[in-house]
């Protein structure tokens, strides 16, 4: 089997001295997991840092057999925030919540697209509000509807006007538990550290 596609990097490890397991959030086929032959060296080193575009080719002997990787970085998304610790671990953070979340190989072009869009506008100073707003609608798209959900975390951030930590730290909180008590509890998964520390910085 082989198909191409575009996608996220949300996550590496070693898999043998020079190779690596990937899972990557894709348009068209959903997140998948894949092993790619050389992803550990130095040289490309750059290329596999969580939160990256990259375009990607698949090959599998079978649908349910994991697959390889062939990988070309579009976007370095994550190397431009290395100097910034905050932007940084949301990244992480975000790329973390998906890998936990996500159903495997089920297509999502809506929650792509969103994350797509927050990545995209990572450069503005409305950065920690528009992760904000992307977890609610995250949690949305999972299933998770909640009764005058948008007026409650619009009084949190005050979207009229510039958002302070205690803001900020008030609707990650509030986000945590929506996420605790409908995903994370119920499916007796391990909330992400990266999220947690994320938090912390606007303690």
């Amino acid at each position: 089997m082989f198909w191409e596609d575009e996608g996220y990097l949300l996550y590496k490890s070693n898999y043998s001295e020079n190779s690596i397991i990937v899972e990557i959030f894709t348009l068209n086929h959903g997140k998948c997991s894949g092993i790619v032959y050389g992803g550990s060296s130095k040289s490309k080193k750059t290329i596999y840092q969580i939160g990256n575009k990259i375009s990607v080719n698949w090959r599998s002997k079978g649908e349910n057999r994991l697959g390889y990787f062939n990988i070309e970085l579009l976007k370095p998304i994550s190397p431009a925030f290395f100097d910034d610790k905050r932007k940084t671990i949301c990244i992480l953070a975000a790329a973390s919540i998906l890998k936990l979340l996500l159903p495997e190989r089920q297509i999502n072009k809506k929650i792509y697209k969103s994350f797509d869009n927050l990545l995209y506008h990572f450069n503005t100073d409305e950065w920690i509000k528009l992760y904000i707003l992307w977890e609610l609608s995250l949690i949305k798209e999972l299933g998770y509807e909640f009764d005058n959900l948008d007026e409650k975390i619009s009084s949190i951030i005050n979207k009229n006007s510039k958002i302070n930590n205690d803001h900020v730290k008030k609707a990650l909180s509030f986000n945590k538990g929506l996420l605790m008590e409908n995903l994370i509890i119920p499916n007796k998964l391990r909330f992400p550290l990266s999220r947690n520390i994320l938090e912390k910085y606007f303690a």
